[in-house]
């Protein structure tokens, strides 16, 4: 068999663009240790000039510099970093239209709305119950491809509730959708609860009775100038539809551990019929064995990045039941084995 040229992950059009606060909080942050960001930005299209300017960026750029700026320091929780100390101010108008809110439960409504205006991919909702749930999704970005940003995200949030209330409040869990291992103190000291992954949804439980806190912070006249502010903001941004591909992988992705990545699951989440859901892949060229198996490839070479990770592991990751059978896929990928691989990576890195 001849040797395939290596996988390259795919680039999705006509993605949506981010305010950037990651990106400039990430290059002061390698500035900060010694690190020229600058390679790092080309390699992603991007430039000091263009966040200098303020301008929004493409959030996969952002994703994709935050991943490699995370190994170029060897911060493996380089997001959560990010967002442990900086000033939440920062947030601009998201900060303000919650902290000038009359409770968290109206501040969390605010930031639900509002979200967008930040970052065009995040989708935030709020779930009540005897748990309050606080689900974070992308629309129109893999969600497969990210850690970082995520996980900042999810931080960010956290401290913004506490310092909203002026106590140290604590969600009851976190999950997270993408892999992780090794140690997990680090991310379940800064968020003070448990933390899954490998699950279904991003999402952060608290305790419902927070709702009620009142905000030490509240204006309600500033509040009724900020909501304007952002009605007239969101007026003006471009709705982004989330094509159908990156709807199915980022349904797809989280039911891969659980082996349980088949057509009739992921139609019944996305509300379709599996008939219809077949038409709609057909409608658009689009095959669910592709679809499935592309993600799987691009999953692939993200794990095999990480040496912690055992091929039997990654195997299970991605749905197969053996690890046989994910080494004939990845011979049909790459050419090589999970193993080879590998061990091209090391070689490249050292």
């Amino acid at each position: 068999m001849s040797e395939k040229s290596e996988p390259v992950v795919r680039r999705i059009a006509a993605v949506p663009t981010a305010a950037g606060l990651a990106t400039r909080l990430a290059v002061a942050e390698l500035n900060r240790r010694g690190t020229d960001p600058g390679p790092l930005l080309a390699r992603v299209g991007l430039s000091a000039v263009t966040l200098d300017q303020g301008r929004r960026i493409d959030v996969r750029s952002q994703i994709e510099f935050l991943e490699l700026a995370a190994h170029a320091v060897g911060d493996d929780f380089f997001g959560l970093t990010l967002a442990e100390q900086f000033d939440l101010r920062e947030l601009g108008m998201l900060y303000y239209v919650a902290a000038s809110s009359h409770c968290l439960g109206d501040a969390l409504r605010r930031l639900q709305r509002y979200a967008r205006l930040a970052n065009e991919a995040l989708i935030a909702k709020l779930h009540k119950g005897s748990v309050f749930r606080l689900e974070l999704s992308y629309a129109n970005v893999p969600r497969h491809l990210d850690r970082q940003q995520m996980e900042s995200f999810a931080l960010i949030l956290v401290r913004l509730c506490r310092q909203l209330v002026g106590q140290k409040i604590s969600p009851l869990g976190a999950s997270f959708v993408h892999h992780r291992s090794g140690d997990l103190r680090r991310v379940r000291h800064l968020l003070g609860c448990d933390v899954w992954f490998d699950s279904k949804t991003d999402d952060l439980r608290f305790d419902p009775a927070l709702l009620d806190r009142p905000i030490a912070s509240e204006d309600s006249f500033l509040n009724r100038l900020m909501v304007e502010t952002c009605e007239n903001a969101m007026a003006v941004r471009p709705t982004n539809v989330s094509p159908f591909r990156t709807m199915i992988e980022n349904t797809i992705a989280p039911l891969l551990p659980h082996s349980e990545a088949t057509a009739l699951k992921v139609s019944r989440s996305l509300g379709l019929s599996e008939r219809t859901f077949a038409r709609r892949l057909a409608s658009e060229g689009l095959s669910f064995g592709a679809v499935l198996d592309e993600l799987r490839r691009d999953l692939a070479v993200r794990y095999l990045e990480e040496p912690g990770l055992q091929i039997s592991q990654i195997a299970w990751l991605l749905g197969f039941h053996q690890p046989s059978a994910f080494s004939h896929a990845a011979r049909r990928w790459t050419g090589k084995t999970p193993s080879q691989y590998r061990r091209g990576l090391s070689r490249r890195l050292s």
